[in-house]
C-alpha cells in the first residue's frame, strides 16, 4: 500500500508519517499530490497542510462536483459532518447530493445512514429573519424529498439532540456553518477528526486542516488506509 500525503508549513504530517506501517509518499506541492493519485501511483492522497484551494479548484477539474465530509468521533460513534468547505452545500441540490454520497460512504464503513438535517433556528424562530425562514424552509424541504430513500430527520438548529439521538451523518446548513462546527469542535474542542474524505470522487482523498495535530493527521492517514482496504 502507498498513500501520498503533502506537507506545507506545518511538519506534523512528516511525524505522522513515520507511525504508520506502510509507505508514505510525502511532497510539497499540490500538482504532484494530486498527479501520483489520479495517475494511479499510490492508492490515495492525503492533502496534509497543503492549500486547500488550489488542490480542489485542480480535483474539480476532473470532477467539477466534489464535496468534503469530516469523519468525528462524537459521544463514543463516528459521526460524519458534511459540508465543511466553506464553497460547498450552498443550494438545495448540493445538500441531496451530500446525503446521497454520505450515506454511500456510511454503508462502506458499515453503518446504516441516520441522517440529521440542520437549519438556522427553531420551528418557532420563523419570521425573525429571511436568513433564518430560507434555512428552515430548505430544511423542512430536503427532509422532504430524501425521507423516501433514507432516515432522515430535521432538528433544525437542535444538533445536540442530533447527537443524542444516534444521528451518524450531520448535515449543516451550509459549508461555512460546517467549517465552524468541524473548527469549533476539533481545532478548540477535544473532538476527534478522522480527516474530510472527498465524495463524488473515484479516487481516494482525505482532506485535513492546516492546523491539524499530529494525532489528527494520524487519524487521517489510518482511515485512508482502512478505505483502500475496503474498496
Amino acid at each position: 500500500m502507498k498513500i501520498a500525503a503533502g506537507v506545507g508549513e506545518n511538519q506534523a504530517i512528516i511525524q505522522a508519517a513515520g507511525k504508520v506501517d506502510f509507505e508514505v509518499v510525502l511532497t510539497e506541492s499540490e500538482e504532484e499530490l494530486l498527479d501520483l493519485l489520479l495517475n494511479g501511483e499510490v492508492d490515495a492522497a492525503i492533502r496534509g497542510s497543503l492549500s486547500a484551494s488550489h488542490l480542489l479548484k485542480m480535483l474539480r477539474e476532473k470532477y467539477p462536483e466534489v464535496y468534503r465530509a469530516s469523519l468525528l468521533e462524537l459521544k463514543g460513534h463516528h459521526v460524519l459532518l458534511a459540508p465543511v468547505g466553506i464553497d460547498e452545500g450552498d443550494t438545495l441540490e448540493q445538500k441531496k447530493k451530500l446525503i446521497e454520497y454520505g450515506a454511500q460512504f456510511l454503508y462502506r464503513l458499515g453503518l446504516n445512514p441516520k441522517i440529521a438535517v440542520i437549519s438556522g433556528g427553531r420551528p418557532q424562530d420563523i419570521g425573525r429573519s429571511p436568513q433564518i425562514d430560507k434555512s428552515i424552509m430548505e430544511g423542512e424541504e430536503l427532509t422532504r424529498i430524501t425521507r423516501d430513500k433514507y432516515e432522515v430527520k430535521h432538528y433544525f438548529a437542535l444538533i445536540e439532540d442530533a447527537v443524542d439521538d444516534g444521528a451518524n451523518m450531520i448535515l449543516a446548513p451550509d459549508g461555512i456553518c460546517g467549517n465552524l462546527i468541524f473548527r469549533s469542535l476539533v481545532l478548540l474542542g477535544f473532538v476527534k477528526s478522522h480527516g474530510a474524505v472527498a465524495l463524488g470522487i473515484d479516487e481516494i482523498f482525505i482532506d485535513t486542516s492546516r492546523s491539524q495535530s499530529e494525532e489528527g493527521y494520524l487519524c487521517a492517514l489510518k482511515l485512508a488506509e482502512k478505505l483502500v482496504k475496503t474498496k
